[in-house]
């Protein structure tokens, strides 16, 4: 299908895409997946909210100001308008969005999709040098940035003067002033359901990174996927989310779940735990979207703010340990909803809620999908064995005008790089990034479950498990150890966890190398990059 709009169209991305001998098997096979031909995500998200009578429903929170649905689309129409008059935007054209979480990066995300553009967004913490490489690879012509963040956007534009008109808002930018004066309706660009409505960037836990392209359509999927299966939304919850909506866990967390639903996000208005605290005590949030590391920094925090709120909480973006898991809920009372997505996909594709939690296990496929273990030539593996996973449904792993297109996507399936192991039950039990497995003297050993076994000594707090190289066995499994407080690190306590690793697991798995470290190399997102480390 072919975009439909008056005026030019830019097709780049579309011309772009990977040959359709690559493409995924896309499979739209249950009701709720049902989307027209004609389709702008966007209008879809904010008019059907106006249309339920939720018009003056508060659709955001934040310390600085709330917003109405109502309020939220005229304030994305009025983007909406600076953009096409203004910013001379067609149909088609990247736009660049470059800020913190918060309502104006909401209102600029909408504003761009309902004027037909290709959302851009990129993490707040990216120097020049890596947002003029978002630029050249989506060949991005606008930009749309909070004044605060303006510096490396514009020195990026040096880089790739194809970025040619930034507009910037907050107390120092402009794009305020010249939305006072624009319509607060703007009619939708009139897109195909498979038209590309964003480009989302990998976060960089190895190489190069690639844009994924995902359709109008992909964008409500995951919330008629996962936002309806598994997290099951009750009308009176809150949705806050730490990872920034240029990461797609951070932008279903808070931008599309809710909105499909019909209900709030609350935004904090700084980074942290503390401010996060803040907000769910401030704010009555009831569901939290965080990693691992957030739900231990959150223990420690219990008894310091009201916290009574919650009712959910999600953790994707890194393996969720049992023991993470096990002590949240004594300390909490909530069981965590594990989950597993990809940036390729757009989100999470196995978990499990409520009763059909079995912490340890990432959980089932969501409805929607289809999931398997295989081997190396793709064919499924016994259930107990481990495989390469294999996933497909309504959304999938579309490069832009990129050669890993041939290895990420076979016979129509989503290789994700993740070992899984499936049990009789439908349960998928994560091993380890294929590329985390460690051959030591012959023995293939998953470096995240020796992490599982340190993060049960009281002494870890953090930890992350490589392979590194030795003369006698070629490989061996060395830990990074970050401390929990109070501790300090000395050979009888490697020796001491050491023998801890041995007595949980099979003693061969054990570290034979431990390096206690002041904090591990992270991602933006909360990702360890074990790359680093190796």
């Amino acid at each position: 299908m072919t975009m439909h709009t008056s005026g030019h169209v830019d097709a780049f991305t579309r011309e772009r895409l990977p040959a359709p001998a690559d493409w995924p098997e896309f499979c739209f096979d249950r009701p709720e997946l049902a989307y027209p031909d004609r389709l702008n995500c966007a209008a879809e998200l904010l008019d059907r909210n106006i249309e339920k009578g939720l018009g003056d429903k508060t659709a955001i929170y934040s310390p600085a100001r709330e917003i109405s649905w109502s309020g939220l689309r005229a304030e994305a129409s009025r983007i909406a308008h600076v953009l096409t008059t203004d910013m001379g935007l067609v149909a088609g054209n990247r736009v660049l969005l470059h800020g913190y979480n918060s309502i104006e990066l909401i209102a600029t995300w909408y504003g761009v999709i309902l004027a037909g553009g290709v959302a851009v967004m990129t993490m707040p913490m990216l120097r020049a040098g890596e947002i003029a490489k978002v630029i050249a690879k989506g060949q991005v012509s606008h930009a749309l940035c909070d004044a605060a963040l303006a510096g490396p956007v514009r020195e990026a534009a040096t880089l790739e003067p194809v970025l040619g008109r930034i507009v910037c808002w907050g107390p120092d930018g402009e794009l305020t002033a010249r939305m006072a004066g624009k319509p607060q309706h703007f009619d939708a660009v009139d897109t195909a359901r498979d038209d590309i409505a964003l480009l989302a960037f990998t976060s960089g836990t190895t190489g190069e990174p690639k844009a994924c392209a995902h359709f109008h359509s992909s964008v409500l999927a995951m919330a008629d996927t996962f936002g309806r299966s598994v997290l099951a939304p009750d009308p009176d919850e809150i949705y806050l989310g730490t990872p920034p909506f240029a990461f797609t866990f951070g932008l279903g967390a808070s931008v599309v779940f809710p909105a499909r639903a019909g209900l709030a996000t609350a935004l904090p208005d700084r980074p942290g735990f503390e401010a996060l605290c803040e907000t769910i005590e401030r704010f009555g949030v009831t569901t939290l979207f965080t990693a691992p590391t957030g739900y231990r920094a959150l223990m420690g925090l219990w008894d310091d703010y009201d916290l009574s709120s919650l009712r959910k909480g999600i953790s994707a973006g890194e393996h969720l340990p049992a023991a993470t898991s096990q002590a949240f809920f004594e300390r909490s009372g909530i069981r965590l909803i594990d989950g597993i997505g990809a940036t390729e996909m757009i989100h999470i594709f196995i978990s499990a809620s409520g009763a059909d939690i079995r912490p340890g296990a990432t959980g089932k496929v969501v409805p929607g999908y289809q999931a398997r273990a295989v081997d190396d030539r793709g064919d499924p593996v016994p259930d107990g064995e481990i495989g390469r996973l294999a996933v497909k449904g309504p959304t999938g792993c579309l490069y832009l005008d990129d050669e890993r297109q041939k290895s990420y996507v076979q016979d129509g399936w989503n290789i994700t790089g993740d070992l899984y192991r499936r049990d009789g039950d439908g349960y998928f039990w994560y091993v380890s990034r294929a590329d985390d497995l460690i051959v030591s003297s012959g023995y293939n050993i998953a470096g995240p479950e020796v992490e599982q076994a340190l993060l049960l000594h009281e002494t870890v707090l953090e930890c992350a498990v490589v392979g590194a190289a030795d003369a006698e066995r070629g490989t061996i499994v060395k830990a990074f150890i970050v401390l929990a407080e109070g501790h300090n690190g000395h050979a009888e306590l490697v020796k001491a966890l050491q023998d801890h690793v041995k007595a949980a697991i099979a003693p061969y798995k054990y570290p034979r190398a431990i390096e206690f470290v002041a904090a591990l190399p992270k991602t933006q997102t909360g990702k360890i990059q074990r790359f680093k480390l190796r």
